[in-house]
């Protein structure tokens, strides 16, 4: 028995007639419509500007264009565009051509929908379908795929048990891949986020499609040109994976690869689109004859081989890898968090961010072979002053400023790590030793008032600004206009002689001695306590009101100001006015003591029990 070219009925069921929805001819003018206004639009373009240049062969909208390159296009991604356009046009007039004729049952006639409604997410569908939340989107896609991946199974004729089972295999790790996708998207529970756990599911997904073209083979239906093209989808496959390993992503501030391999990857839907297209079993498509199918596979090599040569340059090519809006250069990754080969990478990111304004250390310009080798220059420098002369040579628009070692380290870990080893640290070793230097350092502190407990309390180092803290608040955070009482309480807080701010439902505590960091103690009690002034240098005692029914002393969150643990609220008695009393004191080695009392209290009236 040949299976290459036999052409049988459809089991299962009768099979129906199917007709065209549309004449040969209608079809025939809707192509020759299409690709002529998609090469009229990329020459169109090319006049225009870039943007238009770049909706006319991405088929993407042209705000896009600057998001990618906002300096506009350069030699290179313009050519390629030109290039991929024409590529494009080409690969569209396969798609568009009109279904075969012949019988469908029902199976095969909800595969070819499902396989046409593929298609057209690939060409029109994505952008409304981007409008709309990343978890729609990925829902869509696995529904589509996994009615498209069962339809796979009832439908073709696959000849053996076991090549139906491996594909079923196949199909649900491909699935797998999709499914979790969802769940990243949801932020639920992942299948598994590492490198090897992605790698393993694009693999299924390349032999997913390598046992779908081996069981169109096998069923006999389908013509040798779309074998071909499901084979050269395999061949994308091919390109993408290695290309994600080896230069980490498709899109490393280079548009040339991305454009290319959109052009490349319509290839696949070709085959989808003639998958569907081929679907009926009468008036099978005859073989290409042989002259045409060397063609083809020229074309299959071409297209395998291309991307990969136009990224090959002589050594001595400046390469430009990396900008400061490059899509790899958002993370801020900790050194320890990256591998070897991920470190340079880092570096350049860094060198030649403009983030906040600020201009790039190194110029646009300067290749990344120039920017690694000046900044091992800057790793060896003495002083400032050689810093700064090492980056008016390369060019720097801020030579004055240096280079700060958290940015160096990158590029000379065995320089910087041996005088700042912390800088080595990655982001969960850092997060350690932060959590640990803070639970050192409330661990110092000691409660004034030990026998005397409040309703709550808490003990803590509260951290301040190196330079110029005003000191801390005591607000509710409830108040709609807590902000403004907190600025107005900070306008005060320098007119009072014991520096204490006071508006409304805020209360600013200033430090009195030259301090980083001060040791706090919050209590909170149903009245009045005694005074209780001796060996404190300070006693004041002034009103708040809570409107939220809470008072708390702010906790230090992702930056490096406030409480290191969390403060208790001390509006005991629920909204209304309380009185707050400061103690504060400045020991023999400088440190700096506060004691804070809260406790219900109608007077407005500041007190100073101690000056």
């Amino acid at each position: 028995m040949r299976w290459g070219n036999d052409c049988v009925r459809p089991y299962g069921g009768a099979a129906l007639r199917s007709r065209p929805v549309l004449p040969d001819g209608f079809w025939r003018i809707i192509r020759i419509g299409l690709v002529g206004l998609v090469l009229a639009a990329a020459v169109a373009g090319l006049v225009l500007g870039d943007a238009w240049l770049w909706a006319a062969v991405e088929w993407s909208p042209p705000v896009y264009a600057g998001f990618y390159a906002p300096g506009g296009f350069d030699a290179p991604t313009v050519v390629a565009l030109l290039v991929a356009a024409p590529v494009k046009a080409a690969l569209l007039w396969l798609i568009l051509r009109a279904p075969a004729p012949g019988p469908l049952d029902r199976r095969a006639k909800a595969l070819r929908r499902l396989l046409y409604l593929a298609v057209a997410y690939t060409l029109v569908l994505w952008y409304p379908v981007a409008l709309l939340p990343d978890a729609v989107d990925a829902a869509f896609q696995l529904a589509l795929w996994t009615a498209i991946d069962v339809l796979y199974l009832l439908v073709i004729r696959w000849r053996s048990r076991m090549l139906r089972a491996a594909a079923g295999a196949m199909f649900a790790v491909e699935l797998a891949g999709m499914a979790n996708e969802l769940l990243d998207e949801l932020d639920l529970l992942e299948l598994g986020s590492g490198g090897i756990v992605g790698l393993g599911l694009m693999l299924g997904g390349a032999a997913a499609t390598v046992i779908t073209v081996v069981g169109q083979w096998r069923d006999g239906r389908w013509s040798h040109g779309t074998l071909v093209a499901g084979w050269l989808s395999v061949g994308v496959y091919a390109l993408v994976i290695p290309l994600n390993i080896l230069f980490e992503g498709i899109f490393n501030g280079n548009l040339v690869m991305p454009v290319m391999m959109d052009a490349v990857g319509l290839v696949s839907t070709v085959w989808i689109a003639a998958t569907a297209r081929e679907l009926p079993t009468e008036n099978c498509p005859a073989d290409l004859p042989s002259g045409r199918r060397r063609m083809m596979r020229v074309g299959v090599a071409a297209v395998a081989v291309l991307p990969i040569i136009s990224q090959i340059h002589p050594e001595q090519t400046p390469h430009l890898t990396y900008t400061g809006w490059s899509m790899g250069c958002y993370d801020r990754p900790g050194f320890g968090d990256l591998k070897p080969a991920e470190r340079n990478a880092a570096f350049l990111c860094r060198a030649r961010s403009a983030e906040g304004g600020v201009p790039p250390m190194f110029p646009e310009d300067l290749s990344d072979q120039a920017v690694l080798a000046y900044g091992k220059a800057l790793c060896r420098a003495k002083d400032r002053d050689e810093q700064e002369a090492i980056l008016t040579r390369a060019g720097s628009a801020r030579p004055a400023w240096g280079a700060d070692l958290w940015d160096l380290v990158y590029v000379c870990p065995e320089i910087i790590g041996a005088t700042h080893p912390e800088l080595l640290r990655s982001t969960t070793e850092t997060e350690a030793a932060n959590t640990a230097y803070i639970a050192e350092q409330n661990a110092k502190c000691r409660d004034p008032w030990p026998r005397t407990k409040g309703v709550v309390q808490a003990t803590v180092r509260y951290f301040l600004f190196a330079d110029g803290d005003h000191g801390y608040l005591v607000h509710d955070p409830e108040d709609e206009a807590v902000d403004e009482a907190a600025e107005q309480a900070m306008d005060k807080v320098y007119d009072d002689s014991a520096l204490i701010g006071v508006a409304g439902s805020a209360v600013l505590v200033g430090h009195v001695a030259d301090v980083v960091d001060l040791c706090l103690t919050v209590k909170a009690f149903r009245s009045a306590p005694p005074p209780r002034t001796a060996g404190w240098d300070q006693v004041n005692e002034v009103p708040v009101v809570s409107r939220g029914g809470r008072l708390t002393v702010p906790e230090m969150g992702e930056g490096d100001v406030g409480a290191g643990a969390p403060m208790p609220n001390l509006a005991i008695a629920g909204k209304g006015r309380y009185r707050l009393r400061v103690y504060v004191r400045v020991d023999d080695a400088g440190e700096e003591q506060h004691l804070v009392v809260v406790f219900p209290g109608a007077s407005r009236k500041r007190l100073e029990l101690k000056p």
